[in-house]
């Protein structure tokens, strides 16, 4: 095969995906080693970034056996994984603690002494984002607080999917989509900056280089090459955070075409030629996997999440299809029903961990069909304010939407979707995820692609359009109702759970 195959390898919270694919994208095998999650305290998320290792090496044997290929035929290796998780190393890259994750809430008090040293709106100009509990930079100043004598001995801080790069490479490396996540980074300058560093004292010799995402940062050492099967010298290129990575996966690489994922949580990820920010940080800006490339990113919490939760509590005996299939009758609007989709708190446009869920207009009129059609539309309003604030900081026109996840499954939700966000709504060839366009990436860097531009439209097809339709002009009636319940509510949600819910103060992070 002369070198023409392409590995992705993903290390998301929940396992350790490893994916070959060939020039043309197609899937030559694919395997998943699952990850265990830890929660020592409440609100707390770690895992052990040596299990990250021998699932991933677990993961590329059965690649590379279930293809039944010499593994000299892998042409480059691109990484990808869970954002924001902090992994502590000593000066001879020992594993200091567990690595804290992106969903760990730990670290209000410490967004707090970010915003009160760097200042918030100087913070958000520099980095182009807030200061929340899931992000990097808060969880080292919570270590540095509780655990000194770990903090003490800390001489290398890396990303999760960069542990493996280092277990691969023996080089400490970042890809640049990534370290914009740990909001030490100036975003405009696309590398750390020392002004947020010298503020928040934490020592830059720490960080590891930057790369872009295609660039080459290493290549696989004898060691790792013993324990993977992988052929030593193949090289590791800088990857991309789950996100960035998942948006070359389905072909979001210019401005104009959008990546919605409608997954548990869902996202909103826009492409940008300049780093532009939301004054407010209400959306997260981050360097793209794309050389000279940026991008906006929102995040609602429940998506297709608020769907599962609908069918599991409501009708646990239909399934998502069965379920779905009874709202087509009802009419766009649910006959005055809508529904807040906010049943773990919400991130965009509203960075508030009590805000809470509802079903808001109900009557007697309304039965399940009604209020499994007022999920659905909820949930592509709660999208609709994140191309709002995209909109007004500056993108532009929208021309594309490439949607995926289980929640693009449904001919209905993505007629909702394109009714509601009045665009096309297109669905791609590619469903790997993440570690698909990991791989695109390693082929940008192994030469078998000029750009990440050429790789995608060569790898990379539609397979499905939805246009708006009638129900446009009822939804833009109905959007401004959905608006208008939050800011009124949101004063109850705090008052419910000052009444005795469990619930902490920290903000959820992607």
């Amino acid at each position: 095969m002369n070198q023409r195959l392409l590995l992705g390898v993903d290390i998301s919270t929940t396992g350790a995906k490893a994916l070959l694919i060939d020039q043309e994208g197609r899937v030559v095998s694919s395997a998943t080693t699952p990850l265990t999650l830890q929660t020592p305290q409440p609100l707390w998320s770690e895992q052990d970034p040596q299990e990250w290792w021998k699932s991933a090496v677990e993961s590329i044997r059965q690649v590379i056996e279930a293809a039944d290929i010499d593994p000299a035929d892998i042409a480059a290796i691109g990484l990808t994984g869970q954002m924001h998780g902090l992994v502590m190393l000593d000066n001879s890259g020992r594993v200091l603690r567990p690595a804290i994750l992106w969903n760990d809430q730990r670290t209000a008090a410490q967004c707090d002494q970010i915003r009160t040293r760097v200042g918030k709106q100087r913070l958000i100009q520099v980095t182009g984002n807030d200061a929340l509990t899931g992000f990097t930079a808060p969880k080292i100043l919570w270590v540095r607080d509780h655990e000194p004598d770990v903090y003490s001995q800390v001489r290398h801080i890396l990303l999760p999917k960069d542990y493996i790069r280092y277990r691969l490479t023996g080089e400490y490396a970042v890809d640049r989509a990534g370290g914009s996540g740990t909001i030490l980074f100036d975003l405009k300058k696309r590398t750390w900056s020392p002004e947020i560093l010298a503020a928040l004292e934490i020592p830059a010799e720490w960080l590891p280089a930057t790369f872009e995402g295609p660039e080459i940062t290493g290549q696989v050492s004898q060691q790792a090459a013993s324990e993977t099967g992988l052929v030593p010298g193949t090289p590791v290129v800088g990857g991309a955070g789950d996100q960035a990575a998942q948006a070359v996966g389905v072909g979001a690489v210019e401005p104009g075409i959008i990546a919605l994922t409608l997954g548990t949580s869902g996202v909103v990820f826009a492409p940008t030629e300049s780093a532009l920010i939301e004054p407010e940080g209400r959306l997260h800006a981050f360097c793209h996997a794309i050389p000279g490339r940026w991008h906006f990113m929102g995040v609602m919490l429940s998506a297709a999440g608020s769907l599962q939760w609908h069918r599991d509590t409501i009708a646990p005996e239909l399934s998502f299809d069965e379920l779905v299939a009874e709202a087509v009758e009802i009419s766009p609007g649910s006959e005055g029903l809508l529904f807040l989709p906010y049943l773990t708190g919400e991130r965009t446009p509203y960075p508030d961990p009590f805000a809470r869920g509802a079903w808001i207009g109900l009557t007697i009129r309304h039965r399940r069909a009604h209020l499994t059609r007022a999920v659905l539309e909820g949930v592509a309003f709660g999208l609709k304010d994140s191309f709002g604030l995209i909109k007004n900081a500056g993108l532009g026109a929208v021309d594309q939407v490439r949607v995926s996840g289980g929640g693009a499954k449904s001919p209905l939700w993505k007629q909702i979707l394109a009714d509601v966000l009045d665009v096309e709504l297109v669905t791609v060839n590619t469903t790997e995820g993440a570690a698909f366009g990991a791989a695109l990436l390693a082929g940008v860097g192994a030469g078998i692609f000029t750009d990440v531009q050429e790789a995608c439209s060569q790898a990379i097809d539609i397979t499905g359009k939805t246009s708006p339709g009638e129900a446009v002009r009822a939804y833009r009636d109905f959007y401004p109702q959905y608006q208008e319940l939050y800011p009124v509510l949101a004063d109850q949600f705090k008052a419910i759970a000052a009444a005795g819910l469990p619930f902490d103060a920290g903000v959820e992070s992607a």
